[in-house]
């Protein structure tokens, strides 16, 4: 596994940073420690979290026009790559088409699990891809970052899966576009999935599971503080909420004091009343129009649309 220069800050840097804000928030890329992405693992498998199953589903129906479109000797990259599930089906229906794939870059802020999910992967394609070159990278790819040089002489193409573009404001999403344009290079492509503007009933339901697993994702923010930030988080005075803005047409989630308490973080203290919040996350929704115009903007020239019949979810295919 490679690893990328040290992040800047660390998570008790953006936290006191965060907590000292107006009005207060966190980045999401902080839910991802072994623990978080765990939990993210167990929130797609839930019945209600529709975006894993449809997409997936997405991906194995139009596996080889995919690929076909991505082309031969193509190396796939992969900014938080997670558990490089759904990458498997791309690189099978490469290698079934006979366009065999030049390697694969994940890159992720959490290097242990992204060295577990490379091993998987490597076990799994190990019969179809014997040989192929897998480059884990760990690091913070919302910050500079050059990657590793091509392997061979075909294109780069992108692999940004799970409508994570969903956890940028339109500005950042813009920005992050142009960065991933940059890395992939002229002529390249990027293969993005992008959840869809929907009855907010459903949104609300895949985001507040009966379980508790996603509400477990959000608290592991707390528990990582006091694991990592010299925090004293009581994880029970605090609670889960996320809840659907129509205006701006995305998912806000929250943590929110149950009551009046102080709390401790890198030697500084922070006083929070009863309903106080931070925000940890949104996660924006886009028509099909809307999102290909946003792509315009950074640069991106939209080629072919992918989308289940609910029009709950699409894949987009960007060329550059």
């Amino acid at each position: 596994m490679h690893a990328a220069a040290p992040p800047a800050s660390s998570y008790a840097d953006d936290l006191v940073a965060g907590l000292s804000a107006s009005p207060r928030r966190l980045s999401p890329k902080w839910f991802y420690d072994e623990a978080g992405s765990a939990l993210f693992d167990r929130i797609c498998t839930l019945d209600a979290y529709y975006p894993t199953r449809v997409e997936t589903a997405l991906l194995a129906d139009h596996a080889d026009e995919i690929a076909a479109a991505m082309g031969p000797d193509a190396e796939i990259v992969e900014p938080g790559a997670g558990s490089a599930r759904k990458v498997r089906v791309l690189l099978r229906a490469m290698q079934r088409g006979g366009w065999r794939p030049a390697g694969y870059l994940p890159v992720d802020i959490s290097g242990t699990h992204l060295l577990a999910a490379a091993d998987d992967l490597r076990a799994d394609l190990h019969e179809v891809l014997p040989d192929l070159p897998v480059r884990p990278l760990a690091a913070d790819f919302l910050r500079p970052l050059v990657l590793p040089a091509p392997l061979a002489d075909g294109r780069r193409v992108g692999f940004y899966p799970g409508g994570s573009i969903g956890n940028f404001e339109h500005d950042e999403a813009i920005a992050l576009l142009h960065r991933f344009a940059d890395w992939i290079g002229p002529g390249g492509g990027l293969l993005i999935g992008v959840d869809r503007v929907k009855d907010p009933a459903r949104l609300h339901a895949a985001y507040n599971d009966p379980d508790g697993v996603t509400a477990a994702f959000n608290l592991n923010l707390w528990a990582r503080a006091n694991r990592e930030a010299g925090a004293d988080f009581d994880l029970g005075a605090w609670h889960h909420a996320a809840f659907y803005d129509p205006l701006r047409q995305r998912i806000e989630m929250h943590l929110v004091s149950r009551r009046d308490q102080q709390v401790h973080v890198a030697g500084r203290t922070f006083d929070f009343i009863e309903g106080d919040s931070v925000h940890t996350e949104n996660s924006c929704k886009y028509t099909v129009p809307g999102f290909q115009a946003l792509a315009g903007r950074a640069g991106w020239q939209p080629q072919r649309v992918w989308s289940d019949p609910e029009g709950l979810f699409s894949l987009h295919w960007l060329t550059n």
